[in-house]
């Protein structure tokens, strides 16, 4: 292993770009190779890593200036996203809705570095008409209680009958809206799915009434249906978490890939998306043991299988420095070092490149044929979502992958920081991701 790290390493040295600082103007303009892309997906190794969220939204606001780009898609619960993007776009907020980014891990977007993307993408939205606007959207899946108002409030707006019928249905699973993994267990016990009928007939009639609907204007049409299909999605994924295998995260990524589909719908042929989210769901899983060993899915995959070359899966790795995370989840938040990497990971080549920071682009016939062979050799990647134990990391935190078939390109920060939470309260959430935060 270390005769070829030896051998390696320099190779990458050589065929990496170096990158400027994310704060500094030149960084997102190395990404414009990427620009034709219909989707560009942005990746992170940990949660709770500055240097990515500062990359990620520098590469956005090129993207977003300098190519048209109208969608930042982000793995954040659609409801959460939604209240963000009508303060961003100059929509009233809706009434009675609640704060946004309230639960457990709220430093994944409470932070100063998505705040300051954020205030970006207002000052960018001032002036604009509607359809030249970004817009800042959700595509996780899990929370229900404020989708299932969402739902309600629009249909009392536009069609007070079906919202009556949607009361009804959606009365099956209102007990269990502060822990809907009681549902699932609840469900699991019984043996059967006793609300799913009612969440799929009340997205059905959503879909099936979009012409009626449209005089209501689309962006809330668009919300309403977002949030009937997460009603639908999560009813079926709290079920699913009990049986354990790839049922559960497959349905969550398919539900995300979805989600963004339907936006890229929604906003016509010629819009285009940057997606914000972990390694593990933006790498191609068919070239890990993600989906080699434990068959799961995610949207990366999904993207290649429908876009082709029109989409481009970037991945961002580090070395060592600190990260915020949690131990447990529902935990308080820490700042923990990362462990430096191991020899038998990629992470390790790039460390021994000796680059602080870089751009490799793996994609054939960009990338220097005997070190993209070379690389092709199965290797072990790190990931940290939310949840960090350091103490048994090889086996809690690393998978094996192929990384120039996983990422189109690798973004390489050698030694990172703790991003830094807004003050706020912090809610408890559901076991959702437990116990990878990922």
């Amino acid at each position: 292993m270390r005769n070829a790290t030896e051998s390696l390493a320099p190779m990458i040295g050589q065929a990496a770009e170096p990158l400027p600082a994310p704060e500094e103007p030149g960084f997102g303009a190395f990404f414009d190779r990427f620009a034709g892309a219909r989707v560009v997906l942005l990746g992170e190794c940990s949660h709770g890593t500055a240097e990515f969220y500062r990359a990620r939204a520098a590469i956005t606001r090129r993207l977003i200036e300098a190519h048209g780009f109208t969608i930042v898609a982000v793995e954040a619960d659609w409801p959460d996203a939604a209240a963000i993007d009508r303060q961003l776009r100059g929509r009233p907020p809706e009434p009675d809705g609640e704060a946004p980014f309230r639960r457990f891990p709220t430093w994944m977007w409470r932070n100063t570095d998505v705040a300051a993307f954020l205030g970006w993408l207002r000052g960018w939205n001032t002036g604009r008409e509607p359809g030249a606007q970004a817009g800042f959207y959700g595509l996780d899946l899990y929370n229900l209680s404020a989708s299932v108002e969402a739902v309600l409030r629009y249909l009392d707006r536009v069609d007070p009958e079906a919202a009556a019928v949607a009361r009804e249905r959606y009365g099956c699973l209102m007990p269990w809206m502060d822990e809907p993994q009681d549902y699932g267990r609840m469900a699991l016990s019984r043996g059967y799915a006793p609300c799913e009928e009612g969440a799929v007939e009340t997205l059905r009639d959503l879909l099936e009434k979009r012409r009626d609907y449209a005089g209501a204007g689309g962006e809330s049409y668009l919300d309403a249906a977002a949030s009937a299909r997460l009603v639908k999605n999560a009813e079926e994924y709290y079920r699913l978490m009990y049986y354990g295998g790839a049922r559960s995260w497959n349905l969550r990524d398919t539900h995300m890939f979805e989600t963004l589909c339907a936006l890229l719908e929604a906003k016509g042929p010629q819009s285009r998306a940057v997606v914000w989210a972990h390694n593990s769901h933006i790498g191609d899983a068919s070239r890990t043991d993600m989906g080699r060993e434990r068959g799961e899915l995610n949207i990366g995959q999904l993207c290649r299988e429908r876009f082709g070359q029109d989409a481009a899966l970037i991945g961002f790795g580090t070395h060592t420095g600190t990260v915020a995370c949690a131990t447990d989840w529902d935990e308080p938040m820490q700042v923990k070092r990362v462990n430096p990497s191991r020899p038998d990971s990629y992470e390790w080549l790039a460390h021994e490149s000796g680059l602080g920071r870089f751009l490799l682009d793996l994609r054939e016939g960009r990338l220097p044929p005997a070190l993209r062979e070379a690389l092709m050799e199965e290797r072990l990647e790190r990931f940290i979502g939310v949840i960090y134990r350091p103490e048994t990391e090889r086996w809690s935190h690393y998978s094996a992958c192929t990384l120039p078939e996983q990422f189109d390109a690798y973004v390489w920060f050698d030694e990172t920081t703790a991003v830094t939470p807004l003050p706020g309260p912090e809610e408890a959430g559901p076991e959702e991701t437990f116990p990878t935060g990922l």
